[in-house]
């Protein structure tokens, strides 16, 4: 997947080219006309959202849509005719001299159809005029179900009018079928070009927290070290962090989604940091946990050496083929027996795992799937047989096990709010895997050469 770029003001259609996403796009559009066979396929992208008053959240696409277009302007829809003469078709704004010089440049639909590898494009208000005929005769209509209130009642619309016209011999579609499966399935695996970006994306990320490592000093606060983090995001041209950046030092780590980063940073205590950039749409996602003055304390090593030994052994279980499973019981195995050593638990470690004792200090899976979304699509059991789902060259899943203790009874009070969380993304390649985010130190010699190399406030 290219880049998304500015977009140029171009006033004569017939200088329009190709963009470098249209053909991947259009690729993929044409394997899901094949997978669907017959019917017509309606997709839209996000729509913009208020933040206050006259004042909008910065605009971001629908990823499926996006998938299937490349196509990054709020106000679109994806028409998509499978069958024996498919038909690729967009709607989207037209070209408005006053709305773009408040808002920015437009495609407009003929120079979207030929930059996006359109076969028809129109503009968006003709929509509900135009889709009773692309519906006319189709036996099914594949669209998002239950999307919202106002999507339901606009398809509702365009079906009503088809079948007003049932005495010319004009059929409505028979059924409505979720069109979101389907793509979840392509875009699980990635092609080329994404892994590219999010190469591109890990590499970002990673220096991002190299940096803000840098900037952790004690005596300083959480929300300093999140700047840090954005500064390298959007220096390095990432459009946006891919989730909310979470910083969180000392027992704040043993929030699973701290997101409020305002505490101060005190010597002696670990600082979690979950945080990674959007590059063109493609996410990052890295954890990283390390001393906030530099060097682990004996227990705060000891839990780390655990984590980060679980954390290995998942990554090794990563491979084509693999159970999706695998990794998590894998990390599994090898905490469980961490806490019993530690003193955390008591074993034997089989009991430990089978009863899931060692779920209070290790609540959350191992990993999900990364792409567009931080959490990207796609199934994790086999509908069919409910089996977990084999992993395949080209998915990326993020590998991140944690341990989180809390106060509490029985619990020894020298690992008392120490949290952890060590997490990297990985590839599934032809003959096992890639970790794409090794640029952030993790080991514990590591971490404490680069805390030393830091500048001293």
């Amino acid at each position: 997947m290219s880049e998304v770029r500015p977009i140029d003001p171009v006033a004569v259609p017939g200088e329009c080219v190709a963009l470098p996403c249209a053909q991947p796009a259009r690729a993929r559009r044409e394997r899901l006309a094949v997978r669907l066979r017959e019917g017509v396929a309606v997709l839209a992208t996000a729509p913009e959202s208020v933040r206050n008053r006259d004042t909008h959240h910065p605009y971001r696409f629908d990823s499926h849509f996006f998938y299937l277009t490349g196509f990054a302007e709020p106000e679109a829809v994806l028409v998509l005719v499978a069958g024996a003469t498919p038909r690729h078709i967009l709607f989207c704004r037209p070209r408005d001299p006053d709305r773009e010089l408040w808002d920015g440049r437009r495609h407009g639909p003929e120079a979207a159809r030929v930059r996006f590898g359109f076969d028809e494009a129109y503009p968006i208000d003709e929509l509900d005029a135009r889709m009773p005929d692309l519906l006319a005769d189709q036996p099914v209509l594949h669209c998002v179900l239950g999307e919202s209130a106002a999507w339901n009642q606009q398809v509702s619309g365009w079906l009503a009018a088809v079948r007003v016209r049932a005495r010319s011999g004009v059929r409505a579609p028979d059924l409505l079928a979720e069109i979101r499966g389907p793509i979840d399935e392509m875009r699980r695996i990635k092609d080329a070009g994404e892994i590219a970006t999010m190469r591109r994306a890990a590499a970002i990320s990673g220096r991002a927290h190299r940096r803000a490592m840098h900037a952790a000093l004690p005596g300083r606060h959480e929300y300093e070290v999140e700047a840090e983090l954005l500064h390298e995001f959007r220096r390095s041209g990432a459009q946006a962090p891919a989730y909310p950046s979470i910083v969180a030092a000392g027992a704040n780590a043993c929030v699973l989604h701290y997101v409020e980063n305002d505490a101060a940073l005190r010597p002696g205590e670990l600082l979690l940091i979950d945080a990674g950039c959007e590059l063109d749409g493609y996410a990052s996602d890295i954890t990283r946990t390390f001393p906030i003055d530099g060097r682990f304390t004996g227990e705060q090593r000891a839990l780390y050496e655990c984590v980060l030994a679980a954390q290995a052994a998942a990554i090794a279980a990563v491979a084509p083929g693999a159970s999706w499973q695998a990794p998590h019981d894998a990390a599994v195995a090898v905490l469980a027996r961490g806490f019993v050593d530690l003193g955390l638990l008591q074993g034997p470690v089989e009991r430990v795992i089978e009863s899931g004792d060692y779920r209070r200090f290790y609540m959350h899976r191992t990993g999900h799937w990364l792409g567009l979304d931080v959490h990207d699509a796609g199934e994790y059991k086999d509908r069919e047989s409910g089996d977990w789902v084999r992993l395949q060259p080209g998915n990326v899943t993020t590998v991140e096990p944690g341990c989180y203790v809390r106060p509490g009874e029985g619990v020894p009070e020298r690992f008392w709010n120490i949290g952890i969380r060590i997490e990297d993304d990985v590839l599934v390649t032809e003959d096992g895997c890639e970790v794409l985010t090794p640029d952030a130190p993790k080991a514990v010699a590591d971490i404490e050469a680069w805390m030393r190399e830091r500048p001293r406030a």
